[in-house]
């Protein structure tokens, strides 16, 4: 900490412009941090009641939060006011020690044999689901990968059929996602918060009753992974810590990557001449025999989901509590602030990316590599301690969907359409996004 710094002074605002900032701050993120930044500088700080929001735009403001030195902020502080209602003691709400313990428990199901065992199972349910689309009508496509993405998370993590539970479990999760930033903050009956603790409590009811027999079994899901995973002292997870860390993958794996894919055919359909090169690609591939390896040899098809992610980034902010003071560009920041660094507004900064507006996955080859202009400038995944866990796993489902709907179909939106984006809590378009595919 520098002399020179100085304590960082909340602007001063009347009542109907802090009600436009707040507003604005969950249906325009990229614009609210746009605009704050443009008349504030990149450290600002406001009031509401007696919480104090800081605002850090840029990459060294995430190399900062994510790094984490000294434990300066909280996860857990942070995501529990946001989130800790409907999900609550996920891997995200941890902080120190403990989680790093539960993490390291956790990776049992993310390890290579898992991960090719997944691949196998995922296969032939992608292809049943993409071959059976039909090419008559337009289709909407965030639901359409809404409802594959939970079955897959169902098979994959679970081990089984949703069956005659999959509108029941899929509701229960589209509610508590819905209700992670509700704008009623409060639980009465008939409220969006009420709901989503009730929807969480029907997941809990579903999920509690089959702990005994995935510990004792042999499965090789997720869910049966967490039920027998133990440390160097045998020690495992409790009853409630594994559903808890169920519900919250599972919305994780099932909302993030729906959003990724569906941004990701926006663009290609927009740019139809990045269908043509990953369908070259594709062919280039020994589809019969896939791997791992094989789906993490494909470059320009990881520009593509790059240049998405970069474009429509899941997770639009990243908050965190300041559980100390600390300086950030020459101002004291005290502790006890909500700090929110934001993924989309650095995604979209020209001192890191050129005609950041545009979509342009050759930003992310050897020739511009203009993701390496700085290492914290491209943070779909977060970073650091709380860099997703599921990453990997969520690259290689996305690959897979891709190149199936690569074989079978083309795609395209209308001349002039333009995705209308809600960027909270999570991307998803607001018209579920209506695309034409045409059969190859």
């Amino acid at each position: 900490m520098t002399d020179a710094a100085k304590p960082l002074e909340p602007i001063q605002t009347g009542l109907l412009k802090s009600m436009r900032y707040i507003k604005r701050s969950y249906n325009s993120p990229l614009e609210h941090g746009q605009d704050l930044r443009r008349e504030y500088g990149n450290v600002v700080m406001q009031k509401a009641g007696k919480m104090r929001i800081v605002h850090l735009f840029g990459a060294d403001a995430h190399k900062l939060c994510l790094l984490n030195p000294n434990q300066t902020f909280s996860n857990k502080k942070a995501w529990d006011m946001i989130i800790g209602r409907v999900f609550p003691n996920g891997l995200m709400l941890r902080d120190g020690d403990d989680h790093r313990y539960h993490r390291r428990l956790m990776q049992a199901g993310f390890k290579s044999k898992a991960m090719q065992g997944y691949l196998g199972q995922m296969i032939p349910q992608v292809k049943d689901a993409v071959a059976g689309w039909s090419t008559q009508n337009t289709k909407l496509v965030y639901p359409t990968f809404k409802q594959m993405t939970l079955d897959l998370a169902a098979s994959i993590f679970l081990g089984m059929n949703l069956g005659d539970d999959a509108d029941k479990i899929n509701n229960a999760f589209e509610t508590t996602v819905a209700a992670s930033m509700p704008r009623i903050p409060f639980a009465f009956p008939g409220t969006l918060l009420w709901r989503g603790i009730k929807a969480r409590q029907t997941m809990c009811d579903f999920f509690l009753p089959m702990i005994p027999q995935r510990r004792s079994g042999d499965g090789q899901d997720l869910f049966s992974l967490l039920c027998k995973a133990t440390d160097e002292d045998g020690a495992g997870y409790t009853d409630q810590e594994i559903v808890d860390h169920m519900i919250f993958l599972m919305m994780a794996a099932h909302d993030t990557t729906t959003s990724t894919l569906t941004s990701m055919v926006y663009a290609l359909a927009k740019n139809p001449q990045w269908q043509d090169r990953l369908l070259t690609e594709m062919n280039s591939l020994d589809l019969d025999n896939l791997t791992t390896e094989t789906l993490n040899s494909t470059t320009e098809t990881d520009w593509v989901i790059k240049e998405a992610l970069r474009m429509y980034p899941p997770l639009s902010t990243l908050p965190k509590m300041s559980n100390i003071e600390f300086e950030y560009e020459g101002r004291l920041i005290p502790a006890g602030a909500l700090v929110i660094t934001y993924p989309i507004h650095t995604h979209y900064m020209s001192e890191y990316w050129d005609n950041p507006e545009t979509f342009d996955p050759t930003r992310f080859g050897p020739e511009k590599a203009e993701h390496k202009r700085h290492n914290y400038s491209w943070v779909p995944f977060s970073g650091g301690a709380h860099m997703c866990i599921g990453l990997h796993f969520a690259n290689m489902q996305i690959k897979l969907v891709l190149f199936e709907m690569l074989k079978h179909y083309s795609w395209h939106v209308p001349e002039g359409y333009e995705m209308p984006v809600q960027q909270s809590p999570i991307s998803k378009p607001k018209d579920d996004l209506p695309v034409t595919f045409v059969a190859r």
